[in-house]
């Protein structure tokens, strides 16, 4: 059994929250599948991870064991970014994908919620209707990682954004590191804005334009933040400070690590009930889970 010597970092392996009195679920919003399910479930429990929200992935770089390994898992997602698969090679694709994220989260439902894929280039009743067969039969909560190769892939989710408004209940998770360019986060204010019923969240905090992201956020109710693959520790410690209630402790596993990702949150956070609602109470609140403790 992994065992932590820090106290501190004991305390919320065990998710006591003393502040309240009460057990609280720790959650990590933001995971791909890893292969195999078993090394996803040791990364967890070393965190002390309850449940982890589950991603589909293209590549697994979790089983590279050099740079050699990296690139040829890497080359898959680079030519998704490129835009180089047809769409329909993108809607087989993310319809295997989906399989394989249902099929992890039916084996260990006390463990993982699912966001699922959804495609680009779709019309509004098409996307309607894809999240309907895709999204909410399969009972996932939420939807991407939208990964934008381009300015115009980012305006590509206005028919998802239009759509999204008949499922307010689904939140829709984007990547705003590189590639992403501080236009392209213009671009996702502005449907953020626009479409108010919809609750994105902002993965990896905007990279390097994460004091942007984070002023956005201070003013604009239904923007969120996700802490993974955050630019520096400053920038995680300055969200938690300014928006407790919208920031998100995630890891994205396999790049990040689930366990250090949630000791810089501890590490930068000193208020606790800040730290319980960043931890999981926030996410939970936004997929309509937050009765489950």
């Amino acid at each position: 059994m992994f065992e932590l010597k820090n106290s501190a970092i004991i305390y919320y392996t065990k998710n006591v929250n003393t502040l309240k009195g009460m057990i609280y679920m720790i959650i990590d919003n933001h995971e791909h599948v890893m292969i195999p399910t078993d090394l996803q479930l040791k990364k967890m429990e070393q965190a002390g991870v309850d449940k982890t929200i589950l991603f589909c992935t293209a590549p697994h770089p979790e089983k590279a064991k050099n740079l050699s390994d990296m690139k040829a898992e890497m080359g898959a997602l680079y030519k998704i970014l490129s835009g180089s698969n047809t769409k329909e090679d993108n809607i087989r694709r993310m319809k295997d994908n989906i399989e394989e994220l249902t099929q992890i989260i039916k084996g260990h439902p006390d463990k993982f919620y699912g966001f699922g894929a959804v495609p680009l280039g779709l019309s509004t009743e098409e996307t309607i209707s894809w999240i309907e067969k895709n999204i909410i039969s399969n009972n996932l909560k939420g939807v991407g990682e939208f990964t934008p190769g381009s300015d115009e892939q980012i305006a590509q989710l206005e028919p998802i954004f239009q759509a999204l408004e008949h499922f307010p209940q689904l939140p829709i998770w984007v990547h705003t590191f590189d590639p992403v360019s501080m236009n392209g986060i213009k671009l996702l204010m502005e449907l953020t804005k626009k479409y108010p019923k919809v609750s994105v969240i902002f993965g990896h905090m905007g990279g390097y334009h994460w004091m942007e992201v984070i002023e956005f956020a201070k003013t604009v109710s239904n923007a969120y933040i996700d802490l993974s693959g955050a630019f520096a520790a400053l920038a995680v410690r300055i969200a938690t400070t300014e928006v407790p209630d919208k920031c998100l402790y995630g890891s994205d596993a396999p790049y990040g690590e689930p366990l250090l990702s949630k000791q810089l949150i501890e590490y930068v956070c000193t208020d606790d009930e800040s730290k319980e609602k960043i931890l999981g109470g926030n996410i939970l609140r936004l997929i309509g889970e937050e009765n489950v403790n």
